[in-house]
């Protein structure tokens, strides 16, 4: 069997194109067990895996969960807010006391930049990056090129934009590395102050006007205003954004080609997509959550093989 050729998942920018290309057929076959009426499957029965989570999640924490359940693995589930970190303990301590329990693998997300790099380099796990601050967010990417190449095939040539909340986004910086790995184009599109100087130097063009972007890609990737992550503001107001990026099924009948619409969640409706958008035919969004699982129990099995 042929294996990664890095020891853990902390982004994207690690990963080479044999890796991903790896990690999407060892999915395939996975994306058949889970249709099956037994979806489970004995790979990692004598592995341990612990998921911790420093930040809120829901649909990223429960896919991990249900991959590793699909893999019979063992879990441990860490939450901060009710954790020891509460009072003050160090991420490496908490981790070591959970290694303490024979744990062969953490999934971590995580608010700071680099945490999942840190933790690699200081504890004798397998780690996975479910998300570091606005940094990476590595197995988002690949399960959204994987659903794109599902819809259109080879991604090579293919032109991708990604909308939205550039400046504050782990999904686009990871979205950008993965797609470019795999020949696509890509544009990022926003209001000024939410693309981040450094992008254009990615190769990525930049767009502000919607419309613009909307004509030019086969592929529209949705992201949310990620207001938690901001303390200013970067435009008027919610409204004025909603008119100026805000895509509604009158936009997307009006290009003059038939474009995917993606969105990596949680969204939210009426703001930078309307209910009739999210759930058209031209939107692969549940395709996506369905082929998170498969793309996580990849990339699992893949680094504890």
């Amino acid at each position: 069997m042929s294996l990664l050729s890095t020891p853990h998942l902390i982004g994207i920018k690690e990963l080479s194109r044999a890796d991903i290309d790896l990690i999407f057929s060892t999915a395939e076959n996975f994306k058949e067990v889970i249709n099956r009426t037994i979806k489970k499957v004995p790979s990692l029965r004598d592995i341990t895996i612990a998921n911790l989570f420093f930040e809120n999640s829901t649909r990223t924490r429960l896919s991990f969960e249900l991959a590793e359940k699909r893999l019979s693995a063992d879990i441990i589930n860490f939450s901060a807010s009710s954790s020891s970190v509460s009072k003050g303990e160090t991420l490496i301590d908490t981790v070591n006391n959970i290694l303490a329990m024979k744990t062969d693998m953490v999934v971590m997300r995580h608010p700071n930049a680099g945490a999942a790099l840190f933790l690699s380099k200081h504890v004798k796990a397998k780690i996975v990056n479910a998300g570091d601050g606005a940094h990476e967010h590595p197995t988002q990417a690949l399960l959204d090129a994987f659903s794109i190449r599902e819809k259109v095939g080879d991604l090579a040539g293919k032109k991708v934009a990604i909308i939205g909340d550039i400046l504050h986004s782990r999904v686009a910086l990871s979205n950008i590395f993965c797609l470019q790995k795999l020949g696509a184009e890509v544009m990022v599109c926003g209001p000024a102050t939410l693309i981040p100087k450094y992008v254009a130097s990615l190769g990525v063009k930049v767009e502000t006007d919607l419309r613009k972007a909307l004509e030019w890609c086969d592929v529209a990737n949705m992201l949310r205003i990620q207001l938690e992550r901001q303390d200013i503001r970067y435009f008027p107001s919610i409204r004025e954004y909603i008119m100026q990026y805000g895509l509604t099924k009158e936009i997307l009948n009006s290009l003059s080609k038939e474009i995917i619409v993606m969105h990596p969640g949680p969204i939210n409706r009426g703001v930078e997509i309307t209910s009739e958008v999210a759930d058209s035919s031209q939107s692969i969004i549940l395709e996506q959550v369905e082929n998170g699982v498969a793309i996580r129990m990849a990339v699992i099995y893949l680094l504890a093989s």
